[in-house]
């Protein structure tokens, strides 16, 4: 089930990216519906990883950050159309924690010295007092598995309630009482968990540059 609904969610990703793709192409000096709907979000996300990375190491940050935002958003909501999110499988919410922790690293690595990140890593006592290294590892380790497990819990929980809620009460979802809960589950939650991952990635990713700007 994850599997067809992450393939469904990726459908209409493509989807969303060619139409605006051949919006943005054929843009009209005052923009239309669908050219304002897709200049506001491209504004939104480079207005987030800006305030948030800085405008040196935004540009290089911006389509990734754009891409898992999207898509965990799409995956959230994708409740309210009748799909198990795939958000609510924890294989999917690893793997995104995964690339994450990788990405990390990877621009530790290009910016710091080797030297900085062993200091770093025993910190805070002296970098030949290694005794906080393996202290350090864990938490680094950690990282991952509390992204992942923050968005999954999430959106687990309400997917659960739904189901509670449509298998025990029969008689209120006749008379709308669902739609309320899905504003809540699905569309409110959906968002404010994609922002959250969102910004950890970004912070995480900004404290291992250790450049300002």
């Amino acid at each position: 089930t994850s599997h067809v609904c992450i393939l469904i969610v990726m459908l209409l990703m493509m989807a969303l990216a060619i139409a605006g793709n051949r919006a943005i192409k054929h843009a009209k000096e005052i923009p239309g519906g669908f050219q304002n709907v897709i200049e506001l979000m491209v504004e939104m996300l480079d207005n987030m990883v800006n305030g948030t990375m800085g405008k040196v190491a935004a540009p290089k940050f911006v389509n990734y950050i754009s891409t898992i935002f999207i898509f965990i958003l799409m995956s959230n909501i994708s409740g309210l159309f009748g799909l198990r999110p795939p958000t609510a499988d924890y294989g999917t919410t690893l793997a995104l924690g995964l690339i994450t922790f990788f990405l990390i690293h990877i621009t530790q690595f290009k910016n710091l010295p080797i030297r900085q990140i062993w200091t770093d890593m025993c910190s805070p006592l002296p970098p030949w007092l290694p005794i906080w290294f393996p202290i350090n590892v864990i938490s680094e380790i950690a990282v991952p598995i509390s992204l992942s497990l923050r968005l999954f819990a999430n959106v687990l929980s309400g997917t659960v309630m739904m189901a509670l809620y449509y298998g025990m009460l029969p008689i209120f979802v006749k008379i709308g009482i669902p739609s309320a809960l899905h504003v809540y589950f699905d569309l409110f939650s959906g968002v404010i968990q994609a922002y959250v991952f969102c910004m950890l990635t970004m912070t995480f990713v900004a404290n291992k540059r250790n450049v300002e700007g």
